[in-house]
């Protein structure tokens, strides 16, 4: 259980870090006079949007295995960086 909590937390904090969400989140804090307003509203949002994408993922895998899965998502990561360089 702590090598899946473990792993979680390592990529989820490295996709966050220097996303717009965290851009968002100094820019508010920035200019609240209340910094842990702010760390308790950001963090419900995390909460709730990890949330959503627990159930979200339990409910699909009911339907989907996991290897399709693995499939299906590694196709999306190529396919939104292969959109990224041709945008460039």
């Amino acid at each position: 259980m702590l090598k899946i909590i473990l792993s979680t937390f390592i990529v989820v904090f490295l996709a966050e870090l220097g996303d717009k969400t965290q851009l968002a989140t100094m820019l508010l804090s920035a200019k609240s006079n209340s910094k842990l307003s702010v760390l308790i509203g950001a963090s419900l949002a995390l909460f709730c949007t990890s949330l959503v994408g627990v159930l979200f993922g339990s409910f699909i895998e009911k339907y989907i295995s996991k290897n399709t899965l693995n499939t299906i998502s590694a196709a999306v990561f190529i396919l939104v960086g292969v959109i990224i360089l041709l945008k460039k």
